[in-house]
């Protein structure tokens, strides 16, 4: 979906009409009016304003150019629901909701991570032994980005 349809969607979704949503994002309508037939964009910063106003990932406004992973555990961020949240609310693309939490952490090392997250894994994999979960999260948590100290 393109970022004219989706907010559209967005703004009709929440009851908005383009006056009201402009003057929630201190802007025009005629900007509103414009995003949403294609003819110009927002901005970055207007991004993150409309992002945090519907509480969906930049990502997402932008059609899901990219498919976004938990830089902490790896998992994939299919849904924004399973994004995190800064204290502010805004959304935190780069880790899940289990991962980091209002501005911290959950896990302060990796063994941390790990042990937390086999029981998960071959829970939901039966085939997976446990010291295959182990050794898949070892080759993969030091290339993600949280890892690389």
């Amino acid at each position: 979906m393109e970022m004219k349809d989706k907010l559209l969607q967005l703004r009709e979704k929440a009851g908005l009409t383009q006056e009201e949503l402009a003057r929630r994002l201190h802007l025009t309508r005629q900007a509103v009016s414009r995003w949403e037939t294609g003819e110009t964009q927002p901005g970055i910063e207007t991004l993150k304003l409309i992002s945090k106003e519907f509480s969906v990932s930049i990502n997402t406004l932008l059609g899901s150019p990219k498919t976004l992973v938990c830089q902490c555990c790896g998992m994939p961020l299919t849904e924004d629901d399973l994004i995190s949240a800064e204290p502010d609310g805004t959304l935190n693309e780069d880790y899940c909701k289990w991962c980091y939490r209002e501005g911290a952490f959950a896990y302060q090392s990796m063994q941390q991570l790990i042990d937390a997250c086999v029981p998960i894994m071959t829970g939901q994999h039966p085939e997976l032994t446990e010291e295959q979960a182990r050794s898949m999260m070892e080759a993969q948590l030091p290339r993600l980005k949280h890892w690389q100290v």
